[in-house]
């Protein structure tokens, strides 16, 4: 069974940098040809593609976020971490890891909640 489980600060101030990492068990995240990705639900508003980090490691990101987002992992930990940085309190929303494989996500994480304001 995979699981996912995000994890990070659940309150940022605006114009700081926050990380959220994504812990994977029950599949390695170098494992053939999964994409490992975020994604975000802003309140009442539907959900956002944030990027991904394939199992190759080459990352891809949304255009309306790329210059502010960075996706990276430690295949050590069998994690991977978002970067997302200058945020304002748009970027109040519930994050989720979720991995994409066989043309739908398949197994997502539980979700967590980042508010930015001061």
């Amino acid at each position: 069974q995979v699981q996912l489980q995000e994890s990070g600060p659940g309150l940022v101030k605006p114009s700081q940098t926050f990380s959220l990492t994504c812990t994977v068990s029950g599949e390695s995240i170098t494992t053939y040809d999964y994409y490992w990705s975020w994604i975000r639900q802003p309140p009442g508003k539907e959900m956002e593609w944030i990027g991904f980090i394939h199992y190759s490691g080459r990352t891809y990101y949304s255009p309306a976020l790329r210059s502010r987002t960075s996706i990276s992992r430690d295949t050590s930990k069998n994690e991977f971490t978002v970067q997302l940085s200058s945020v304002t309190p748009e970027d109040t929303a519930v994050y989720y890891c979720a991995r994409w494989g066989d043309y739908h996500w398949d197994y997502w994480g539980q979700g967590t909640q980042v508010t930015v304001s001061s």
